[in-house]
């Protein structure tokens, strides 16, 4: 008899759907599985189809997570701050839930389910949404899931090494968004006056990030720069999701402000707040030099070894901290009048920082003959073999 296993997909934005769509269609066509795909919004659903395509999605039975009224209310007056919204959906459908043998998640929230909510016979399967260095990836909430699926030995090691999981709770099966992506076709163009173009990535952690310090002064300091390089501003799509933003790693609170009218009209910046195109690695591919600060989709950006340049506003004592190992990918600086040098350098010397880049690639993805989806699949299949309910 099929084992039925669910996927989630309950987040604000879009970008975590990447991270689990070839998992999703590689089970949909496995006999040995029973598919439930369920999601909190439209666009998720909308989202997981177009990855999927249409013959799987046949296969999939889709589940739209409602609320209740009264949740809808609070959530229009919470959703600015905190992921109220995640919660309720959880809380409101567990007999959903309840029906499934194992969830499949790309985070850790869905853990209340069983923890808290008493969903005490359901299986976890975590698959990361991201292969980056932040110390929240190898939180001790992690030793919840039942199996672990991650792209590479970086991952693998430094969830074991941290005590998050067990050597038989974790298998590297590769990075299943890089199934949905031609990370070796065609370059997406991101402007058409002939010039490189930068991608300026912030994150929204409020310690990490460089954009409450710094990211006004990075723009207006592009603009000036039109007659030689072109921006494309795509923070965290977290980022313009919220007004505040709190790091349940670090304690910290911080406010977004709106974008400056000044910025309206420029022809050698763009400003991307939140669109698929930030979730779809367009401009990862696309952009000849990486901005950024603590997002791991610097670790997407040298699938194609390029410069890249991190910002670090707050003075933050980096060297020989793991969290910080990928800023050892390209020039780190502190100021803006810095910015000028470091680009200037990166234009000139572009290949620099290749072959640390490509060490750490390999370090950070496997790369096996089949696809990451085919091995999650497999891997879940094997793990939960002969599943048995929980007394």
């Amino acid at each position: 008899m099929p084992i039925t296993v669910g996927f989630l997909l309950n987040h604000d934005a879009l970008h975590q759907i990447g991270h689990v769509a070839s998992a999703i269609r590689a089970l949909a066509e496995d006999a040995r599985a029973s598919v439930c795909v369920l999601t909190s919004t439209d666009a998720q659903q909308a989202r997981v189809c177009e990855l999927i395509g249409a013959e799987a999605a046949a296969r999939v039975r889709f589940v739209a997570l409602d609320l209740s009224t009264v949740a809808r209310l609070l959530d229009k007056g919470l959703r600015r701050v905190l992921p109220f919204r995640r919660v309720a959906v959880l809380w409101e459908n567990r007999a959903e839930f309840a029906r499934l043998d194992v969830l499949v998640v790309p985070e850790s929230t869905s853990l209340i389910l069983r923890d808290t909510f008493g969903l005490k016979r359901l299986c976890f399967v975590r698959i990361p949404h991201g292969s980056g260095d932040r110390s929240i990836s190898y939180r001790k909430v992690g030793k919840g899931f039942d199996l672990t699926l991650v792209s590479g030995e970086k991952v693998r090691r430094g969830m074991i090494d941290n005590g998050v999981v067990t050597p038989d709770a974790i298998e590297v099966v590769g990075y299943p968004k890089f199934d949905t992506v031609d990370i070796r076709g065609p370059r997406p163009p991101l402007f058409d006056n002939g010039r490189p173009t930068a991608l300026y990535n912030p994150h929204f952690d409020p310690r990490l990030s460089s954009w409450y310090p710094m990211g006004e002064a990075v723009v207006d300091w592009f603009a000036t720069q039109a007659h030689r390089i072109n921006l494309t501003v795509a923070p965290h799509v977290m980022l313009f999701k919220r007004r505040l933003h709190s790091s349940v790693e670090h304690r910290r609170i911080a406010r977004r402000r709106d974008l400056p009218a000044r910025w309206r009209g420029l022809h050698n910046v763009a400003v991307d707040t939140g669109s698929v195109r930030s979730t779809d690695m367009s401009y990862t591919l696309g952009a000849d030099l990486y901005i950024g600060d603590a997002s791991s989709q610097i670790y997407e950006f040298i699938a194609r070894p390029r410069p890249a340049i991190f910002l670090n506003p707050n003075r933050l004592d980096w060297r020989d901290r793991p969290e910080f190992e990928h800023w050892r990918l390209g020039e780190v600086v502190e100021t803006i009048e810095e910015l000028d040098g470091a680009v200037t350098r990166a234009l000139a010397d572009p290949h620099r920082f290749d072959d640390l880049q490509r060490a750490a690639f390999d370090w950070t993805f496997d790369r096996a003959d089949l696809n990451a989806g085919a091995r999650a699949a497999e891997a879940i299949l094997t793990h939960f073999a002969g599943f048995r309910p929980r007394a």
